[in-house]
């Protein structure tokens, strides 16, 4: 949660931020825990002495425009803010990015809020780059553009 209301402090409502709870979480985590087949289908986590400080999870694409034998996607990504700018993310991708090679992938996509750019500055750092499509959603009450991006394993 405290990735969320740091990471979208401005791009979602304040309100919807603040009343983020982690049990909201719980039985969605529940299913991506269940339905886990690893090697294409998981969640890696970054810990660091103590406690866990990011996850990804990853799975096929769930986009109906690419196949799913050959695209990877990283359904979610995120670092607690104390981590930020400490290389956790820069490892956690770099895990992601491999993880999803070894599962014969030869390409990945994964989406972001339109105008997050600090994320999006983190992911074309780490190679990923726009292919064009683009999604609407409602999160926290309001209409939200995401932007796909796309990194190829060549």
């Amino acid at each position: 949660m405290r990735s969320w209301q740091k990471g979208y402090h401005g791009l979602l409502p304040q309100p919807f931020l603040d009343g983020l709870h982690p049990s909201q979480r719980v039985p969605r985590r529940k299913l991506i825990i269940q339905q886990a087949a690893w090697p294409c289908r998981g969640t890696l986590v970054a810990e660091d002495a103590r406690d866990v400080v990011g996850f990804t999870d990853l799975c096929p694409t769930r986009d109906d425009d690419r196949d799913a034998v050959e695209v990877g996607e990283i359904g979610s990504f995120y670092v607690l803010p104390a981590a930020w700018r400490r290389g956790v993310g820069r490892e956690l991708m770099t895990a992601a990015m491999l993880a999803l090679r070894a599962a014969n992938f030869s390409s990945a996509t994964l989406w972001v809020l339109e105008g997050n750019v600090r994320a999006i500055r983190f992911y074309e750092r780490m190679g990923w780059q726009p292919d064009g499509a683009v999604k609407n959603a409602v999160t926290g009450g309001i209409a939200v553009r995401e932007l796909r991006y796309r990194c190829e394993f060549s």
